[in-house]
């Protein structure tokens, strides 16, 4: 770990990171190609992770050489997506802990995320959370997604911070790459969908987020 600025602030990224969120979205990858007699593979699932809708979508049509559109596509997912989410929507492990610490030593907290805001909104909405956040960057702030680091370059320039004072928290290859491009104090934090990425210029790997080195990072 190699830490020369006091971190300022905390950016976390949405899926696979604070909620399970990219498990479910397997479940819609899945239903997607078995309808088209294809199989969602781990090779795809990894192309996919990170990206916003659209760019993962037109991925996966172009992988399989698909008879389909983005939007239809999309709107089979918006059919698909919200009865897996009332099933089985679930915080990941330490996600509230963190917050509360976070709230406790006044560091400022924002969420820069891939999706869509009426999305991210149906996420949050459940757990009260957007409220305990600074602001909320999605898909409609930027012209370039993830690994692009416009994302976080945006939210430094929100905090009124240099890059190097955000620490940002990602769960993917994709997200990874964008925070260490910006020059953030990257920290992966993997899931099952994700161990296997390559992570090169994060800070670290962490466990999860109840992960000790985030908060000795943070001085809390």
């Amino acid at each position: 770990m190699t830490q020369t600025t006091q971190l300022q602030a905390v950016v976390f990224d949405l899926d696979g990171l604070m909620f399970n969120t990219e498990d479910l979205y397997d479940v819609v990858g899945e239903t997607l190609l078995e309808r088209r007699g294809h199989r969602f593979s781990r090779e795809l699932k990894d192309a996919m992770t990170g990206l916003r809708g659209p760019e993962a979508l037109q991925v996966m049509i172009e992988r399989h050489k698909l008879n389909a559109t983005v939007e239809q596509l999309q709107a089979e997912t918006d059919e698909i997506f919200p009865q897996i989410l009332a099933e089985k929507l679930a915080p990941l492990p330490g996600l509230f802990d963190l917050i509360e610490a976070l709230e406790s030593a006044d560091i400022d907290r924002s969420i820069a995320t891939s999706s869509k805001l009426s999305y991210t909104r149906r996420i949050l909405e459940p757990f009260d959370l957007e409220s305990r956040f600074q602001f909320v960057l999605t898909a409609e702030n930027v012209q370039q997604g993830k690994p692009h680091p416009e994302i976080y370059l945006t939210a430094a320039d929100r905090l009124s911070l240099s890059p190097d004072q955000l620490m940002v928290l990602e769960d993917s290859e994709n997200g990874c790459r964008s925070a260490v491009n910006a020059g953030a104090f990257t920290v992966a934090v993997p899931g099952d969908h994700s161990r296997h990425h390559d992570f090169t210029g994060v800070e670290f790997v962490a466990e999860s987020l109840a992960d000790r080195r985030i908060y000795q990072a943070l001085n809390l």
